[in-house]
This record gives structure tokens, sequence and C-alpha cells, in this order.
């Protein structure tokens, strides 16, 4: 009896995943509980496991295929016994002849895209097969012949064949066209078109850090608001804590831990929109953007309110660690309420950040600077903090989001209450 392996959902919000690497050749005697192949989500590497004993008897996707829908059948276990019944059997022939493959694109050059896109419509005398008004429309429009593709006999390129072409270039950038050498650039457009360029496939971290990104900024009402804070008694406080307890307490702690305070004190900041309702939450759970190669995660530090700093520091070592290596588990990176972003390892001093949907803000916090400031009647130098706090209109207002900011910054210049 032969048994498909499908890919499974590895996470609620999982519909399309790549298929990393196979760890099982065909052929291979397999045990429940074995490890199948590793399978990238838009958030980490994970694992399928064998739910059967018996031979993987076919590989139908290849490693390295992406946008694979989830339940999609990527191989075949044959019980063990049955191995040569099942060789010849419908379900692998007609698996087989459905099979997806990998993408052609993923990694070319701008040579193999252009060689590809070349020959359809060129005669054994390699002479392009064109329409004279087709010649004269391209001539006026700077399209290179080559790079169209011809509908009419014998793949002859006539007048509609350039007219979809013009529309394309409105639409966006025709990145596989390359311009003849010695050709003046007429516009940006076309500085662009003469660089020498290659060619990535787009991870499904990226696109789904684009999808979101694009329906945060399209439906998230953003404003911004700004505010400095001042850091030298937590800069004393975290030196004190790391040298006598023997902890390694960084300044992005401190905000976390006055971040989820601030919320915890003003609980309509720690909510989302909804079409119907606007919801609540009772507990803060801190989302904390990471950067990992290739693209971004937040795990979260949940009920971070009720944690003190020794406990989020080692939580967040530890999940920053698992992100970096892809080893998140879902229930590690879902759920946020509340996001932060800290860019001031990188010496930015301000930025704005976009909002996490469903979540209603963001902290963007920047690079530490020495300032002069008046206390007292005199000048003196402070180390100084900028934090941008973004919100969703819809939840946060103006007067909110002000209250908000004024309570993370008066944890934070008053450190010794982060430690009640």
């Amino acid at each position: 009896m032969a048994v498909e392996v499908l890919l499974p959902a590895l996470s609620p919000t999982m519909t399309e995943g790549t298929l990393a690497k196979w760890l099982k050749k065909e052929g291979e005697t397999i045990r429940a509980g074995d490890v199948l192949a590793e399978v990238e989500t838009d958030k980490a590497t994970m694992e399928i496991e064998a739910i059967d004993d018996g031979t993987l008897e076919k590989i139908l996707i290849p490693e390295g295929t992406d946008g694979i829908p989830i339940n999609t059948p990527i191989g075949i276990i044959a019980e063990e016994g049955v191995v040569n019944e099942v060789k010849n059997s419908p379900l692998i022939s007609a698996l087989t002849e459905t099979k997806l493959t990998q993408p052609p694109l993923a990694g070319k050059t701008e040579e193999s895209v252009k060689d590809e896109q070349t020959h359809h419509n060129v005669n054994s005398e390699g002479r392009i097969l064109a329409s004279p008004l087709a010649k004269k429309m391209a001539l006026q429009e700077n399209l290179d012949l080559s790079t169209i593709r011809g509908t009419g006999p014998k793949g002859r390129i006539v007048k509609g064949d350039v007219l979809e072409a013009v529309n394309k270039s409105f639409q966006q950038p025709n990145f596989s066209e390359k311009k003849p050498k010695g050709t003046m650039a007429k516009s940006q457009e076309s500085v662009v078109l003469d660089n020498p360029f290659h060619t990535a496939s787009n991870t499904s971290m990226r696109r789904v850090i684009a999808q979101r990104l694009s329906e945060s900024k399209s439906t998230i009402p953003h404003f911004y608001m700004t505010i400095g804070v001042e850091i030298d008694k937590l800069l004393d406080i975290r030196t004190q804590l790391n040298n006598e307890e023997e902890l390694s307490l960084s300044i992005n702690d401190f905000f976390i831990r006055a971040t989820a305070l601030a919320l915890k004190s003003l609980p309509t900041a720690n909510a989302s929109w909804g079409l119907e309702e606007t919801i609540y939450y009772e507990r803060v759970d801190v989302a904390v953007a990471v950067a990992v190669p290739g693209g971004l995660l937040t795990p979260v530090v949940k009920d971070a309110g009720n944690k003190g700093l020794a406990s989020i520091s080692a939580e967040m070592k530890e999940l920053a660690k698992k992100a970096r290596a892809g080893e998140l588990l879902p229930e590690q990176y879902q759920g946020g309420t509340f996001s932060i972003s800290n860019l001031g390892m990188y010496g930015v001093r301000e930025f704005s950040a976009v909002i996490n949907p469903p979540q209603a803000g963001i902290l963007a916090i920047g690079a530490s600077t020495e300032k002069p400031v008046v206390k007292n009647s005199a000048i003196a130098i402070a180390t100084c903090v900028d934090c941008t706090l973004s919100c969703d209109h819809r939840v946060i207002n103006g007067a909110t989001g002000a209250e908000l900011l004024g309570a993370i910054k008066g944890f934070i210049e008053n450190p010794l209450t982060l430690m009640l």
C-alpha cells in the first residue's frame, strides 16, 4: 500500500512552504518518527516526521522548491513487503505527472534571462521576425524586439505584441531587458535597465514580510510621536546589577520591562482594532524585533508585565538565539500585543517603525547620545535616547499615545521602579 507524505501546516498561519532539504533518499527504509525532510516556513525551519514504517518509494517534490501549498503530496512511502507492488501503481503515476517543479527564474543572471526570451521569434538566419509596423513602433518606444514574444505566424512580432510590451513597461520595469552597448541612457529607467544584474528568488519569509508591511501601511492609519529619554541612572543601575548579581542585562531588557509596565498601567493601549469591536488584552506580550539572515523575526516575551529584569533578559537571549538559528516554535513568535524595535546598536538616532498587525503600536528605540541639558538652571551633559511611538489611530489617540510614552519615560528615568 502506498501512503502519501503531505506537506503539513506547521503553524496556524502557514499556507505554503519551501522544501529546504530531503534527509532521506529514495529506497531508504523509514521508521515512524524518522525525520524525512526540512521545511522552511515564513518564520523558521521545521522538520517533517514519518508517521508509518516503510520505504521512501518516491520523492515527488525536489528539495529547494518553494511556494508549495500545504497538504501537497511531496513523497510516497510504501509499506514494508509491498514495495514492488506499488512501483507502478496509479497513485505514483498520477502524482509524478502532477508534481511541482522548481521555479525557473531563481538565481539566474541577466544573460540567462535574455537567452530564454530570445530565439522564439528568430528565423534560421538569425533575423528577428517582425512586421514593419511593429518594428517602427518598437523603435519609437525604445523597445528591444528580441525581448518581445511574437504571436503572429511562426512567432512573428505584430502590432499587438508591441502594444502589450508597452503596457507592461508602464506597469513595472522590465528587468530582463538589456539595451545595446554604447546606448546613452535618456532617463533614470534607462540607467537601471543598462545596469548588470542578477536575480534571487524571494524566500517565504521575505514574501510574508512584504505582504504584512504593505497591509499595515495601506490599512492602518499610522501616526508618530517622539520623546527624549535620559538613561544615565539606568546605565548606573545596569552596571551595578551586572557586576554584583553576575547578570548580563542589556538596555533593551530595561525597555521591554518599562514598556510592559507602561502598557499594564494603560490597558487601553494594549489592544487591537476589529471591524465590530476593539480587543483589549489582559496580558502584556511584548514582541521584540530580531534581525535574522534574510529577514526579521519578532519573538514574544509572554506576560512581560509580570516578569523581572533577570527573567526577561534570560528569555530574550534564548529567543534571539533560536530566531537566528531558525529554531523558533510557532508559539514563540505568535500572539504579541505590542512590539519593540531597537536600532540603537547600529548608530541610528531616530526612526519610525511600521506597526505589526493586528497590534496597535510599536516603539522604535534609537542610539544613546550625549546631549547638553538644563538641570537646576545649569548646563549639564546627559545620555539620551530618542524613542518614537507608532500608533494605530483607530485604537490609540494622541492623548493616549502621549500618556504611554510619558509612562515609559518615567520608568526608564527612574529605573528603581522597574525593580518593584
